[in-house]
């Protein structure tokens, strides 16, 4: 491997701070006023620079002092260089304060968070709001995110993780496929399209009923997202396995009907998860005490529907 040399030895970095404020003001009284230091706080620290260089930087007059040549030489790259780190901190502490950066799966956030996230922009104007999307667990300690809407058991380390609904999966249809097939009861799908992200949720489903799922065939598309599946099933292509708990709006405003009224409960529910160590965070804890006021009144949306686990109900 190519050897590097060493970085340069840097002088003491208060000291240096000392000279920028006394070369800007060629006075070290009024340096060390705007500093918080004495008098002779500064006089030290700038001896203590010149014994670095090795040569003095100001001439000392009797009401100022005078940059020397070697001074003018350093006061203009010292003077930027503070300036730029200055201002790179202060963009960082204002994007940090104002900046509200939320991670989610694609359909969660497609189907369930964007909608909902305006009225939080409209409470909240101070905040800027980003969303990404992304199938891995967010690290927290290496990823710009400040909270994360997660689908799972709930138990990861080093975050809070609070549930914001439990999740089922139900035939979804438009209520016009609906009439028009008479989808009453669980059989009646098996002549009906199919549509599904995961052909394994159809199988568990007809299974909890005792029925036996029909081979895949021309009946049946499969499609990468949850959200393609219920967008093909609103406008009348098919019945989408999927969970409710997600199109609420959708359900509430009739766009899309349960095919038969049966879930099977999931394993797993959506939480919305925060490193535990920054919950004190204003922001944070704005914005999780929304969704989760926003999670109970979509629940109270849903209506009641029967359940391998018995009677889904809406979260009191």
């Amino acid at each position: 491997m190519p050897s590097h040399p060493p970085p340069p030895k840097l002088p003491p970095l208060a000291a240096v701070r000392v000279f920028e404020a006394a070369a800007r003001h060629q006075n070290f009284t009024r340096a060390a006023e705007e500093l918080g230091m004495t008098q002779a706080a500064v006089s030290y620290q700038i001896r203590l620079l010149e014994d670095r260089v090795g040569a003095p930087l100001f001439l000392r007059q009797p009401r100022q002092v005078v940059l020397t040549a070697i001074g003018q030489r350093l006061a203009g790259p010292v003077g930027k260089a503070l300036s730029d780190i200055g201002t790179v901190f202060r963009d960082i502490c204002e994007e940090n304060q104002t900046v509200l950066t939320i991670s989610s799966l694609q359909t969660m956030a497609i189907t369930w968070l964007s909608p909902r996230l305006a009225q939080f922009q409209m409470e909240n104007p101070q905040f800027a709001v980003r969303v990404r999307t992304s199938q891995h667990l967010v690290d927290f300690t290496t990823e710009a995110v400040d909270l994360a809407v997660r689908y799972g058991p709930g138990s990861w380390p080093g975050v809070t993780a609070e549930k914001l609904f439990d999740c089922h999966y139900a035939p979804l249809c438009s209520p016009e496929l609906r009439e028009r097939l008479q989808l009453r009861e669980p059989a009646d799908l098996l002549r009906a399209p199919m549509l599904s992200a995961e052909e394994g949720a159809w199988k568990d489903w007809f299974a909890d009923l005792g029925l036996d799922m029909p081979r895949p065939g021309g009946r049946t598309m499969s499609l990468e997202m949850q959200a393609m599946s219920v967008q093909a099933a609103m406008r009348g292509h098919g019945v989408a396995m999927a969970v409710p708990e997600l199109f609420a709006y959708d359900i509430a405003a009739g766009r899309l009907v349960y095919a038969v009224e049966h879930a099977v409960r999931d394993e797993w529910a959506y939480w919305i998860v925060y490193p535990t160590e920054r919950q004190r965070e204003r922001k944070i804890r704005l914005f999780r005490d929304w969704i989760l006021a926003e999670a109970r009144a979509a629940q109270m949306t849903l209506p009641v529907m029967a359940s391998s686990r018995g009677l889904v109900r809406p979260s009191p």
